[in-house]
């Protein structure tokens, strides 16, 4: 699953000291957004990478130098991270990087089941009856895409966006935009497995969508959600990116 529905997959490998900027397609990608939100992407691309470490100082100089913008934005990135618990800013001394933690990340995606489910639910009490063949065609699409981890992404990002929008409720939008993306970049390509987890769990809510089955589409968009929450704590293990204390603990 893509990671931010509505607004995931920015940035690449990059270091401060090396002032690596993000690639031509990933700069153009950022320009279609706010200031605010390149820098948040940035610096959590930065974390993702490890170039930014639990207790680390976010050097908001050489950031705002990197992205070509000012500290302005850089604050009000770091403001909004520090409410998404990325960061911690302390008075006259700046931002630092948190420790991740495993628990949240599985809440994380425990959220975005619920928030998924509720809006499959409104989509099928507002259904226009054209719903379920929209989400054939996608799903179809998904199942022709083998080997193509970024391909298979956009159609799972238009497939949720499609039951988003059926849902018809400003509200759904303004929860899941709360929620940050947690891998930064290609979801698909970094998390190995989650596509087939995905695939699967598209299949099952169609065919609830279908059927009008609200609960089942409930269901399967939980049942989604949670192993693929699984998946990422395995990546942020591989890649060192919780404390010694979070990695120590079970899952």
């Amino acid at each position: 699953m893509a990671d931010s529905r509505s607004t995931s997959g920015n940035g690449a490998s990059r270091a401060v000291a090396a002032a690596a900027l993000p690639s031509v397609d990933q700069r153009r990608q950022l320009h279609r957004q706010s200031s605010g939100d390149q820098a948040s992407g940035y610096i959590r691309q930065l974390i993702f990478d490890g170039e930014l470490t639990a207790g680390s100082h976010v050097p908001q100089d050489d950031i705002a130098r990197d992205l070509g913008m000012s500290r302005i934005p850089i604050r009000e990135a770091l403001i909004a991270l520090e409410r998404q618990g990325w960061v911690r800013i302390e008075r006259h001394r700046g931002a630092f990087v948190t420790g991740l933690d495993r628990a949240a990340i599985q809440d994380h995606y425990e959220l975005y089941g619920l928030i998924y489910g509720f809006a499959a639910r409104r989509a099928i009490e507002r259904d226009d009856g054209q719903l379920a063949d929209r989400l054939g065609a996608l799903v179809k699409m998904g199942r022709e895409m083998t080997g193509e981890p970024a391909r298979f992404g956009e159609v799972a990002l238009r497939f949720h966006s499609t039951v988003i929008h059926a849902a018809r409720s400003p509200r759904i939008d303004v929860a899941l935009r709360s929620l940050s993306a947690l891998v930064p970049g290609d979801f698909f390509t970094y998390v190995p497995g989650s596509v087939d987890i995905e695939r699967k769990g598209l299949t099952k809510i169609q065919r609830a969508v279908k059927r009008g089955d609200a609960d089942a589409a409930v269901a399967a968009y939980a049942g989604m959600m949670r192993p693929i929450g699984d998946l990422v704590v395995e990546l942020f293990e591989q890649r060192g990116l919780f404390t010694n204390e979070d990695t120590s603990s079970s899952v």
